[in-house]
């Protein structure tokens, strides 16, 4: 799942409300934030719908894969909200109702005089031997089994539980970001642009293109691990801008 060096995590976005465009992801970028600062590198996010299969074969392949997995969506009370059976189907583990799930549940509802219903009681299922997530927002948790943390897809209370869950990660060696900018199109320095990439295979080097009233200015991101590595790649292009005719300029530096 790790190379030994760099931890690595995957985010499973879960409802068709996503794929029908009716409800707008807000969740990435929030998460692939926080785990960059913890020293976990987002490799991969990937959207399914609410078909058990689909969802059951997304979890197993992802689980394998990275040091970590992260889903949203699909732990509420209504029938497509089928998270939870669908990570107890991956694991091989049954589904049941937690104990402590059920106990705040029980609660909550008795505190704000609602009905703690049939479908309501749905949200403290959980894969048998689950580890519950914390939810101070709304109270209904989320959990974790092995290295699969279950999240809400509400962003608020998304926000909430991976607080909650951030302190419990191990993370690898933090990436350090340093970026470049240019007053020159993509076109003109792709190809000294990837013969720096070829010398520092460790530095991931991202080239994002702009056109503004002067023209075409573009942002050269280098991301890495080794802080002299990365200020070494910087400085190649830093040179490459130079003989191409432009002033390289600084951009964020974190």
């Amino acid at each position: 799942m790790s190379d030994g060096k760099s931890v690595t995590a995957a985010l499973l976005i879960i409802g068709n409300e996503i794929l029908s465009g009716r409800t707008h992801d807000k969740n990435i970028a929030h998460i692939a934030g926080k785990l960059t600062e913890a020293g976990i590198g987002l490799r991969e996010v990937r959207v399914v719908p609410d078909i058990e299969e689909e969802v059951v074969h997304a979890v197993n392949r992802l689980r394998a894969k990275y040091t970590y997995l992260f889903t949203t969506g699909g732990i509420g009370p209504t029938h497509d909200d089928i998270t939870a059976e669908c990570v107890a189907k991956a694991f091989g583990r049954a589904l049941i109702r937690h104990p402590e799930a059920d106990r705040r549940l029980v609660e909550h509802y008795q505190r704000t005089g609602m009905d703690y219903n049939e479908m309501r009681q749905r949200m403290a299922n959980t894969p048998e031997g689950a580890a519950l997530i914390d939810n101070p927002v709304s109270t209904a948790p989320g959990f974790q089994v092995e290295n699969v943390y279950v999240m809400a897809g509400v962003p608020r209370i998304m926000q909430a539980m991976l607080d909650n869950v951030l302190p419990t990660l191990v993370g690898g060696p933090k990436m350090l970001s340093r970026t470049v900018i240019a007053d020159l199109g993509e076109g003109v320095i792709a190809g000294g642009l990837r013969d720096i990439q070829n010398l520092f295979p460790g530095i991931d080097i991202g080239s994002y293109p702009a056109y503004t009233n002067e023209g075409f200015r573009t942002s050269l991101v280098l991301r890495g691990t080794d802080a002299d590595e990365l200020e070494t790649a910087c400085d190649a292009v830093r040179q490459l801008v130079r003989s191409l005719g432009a002033e390289p300029e600084d951009g964020v530096t974190t």
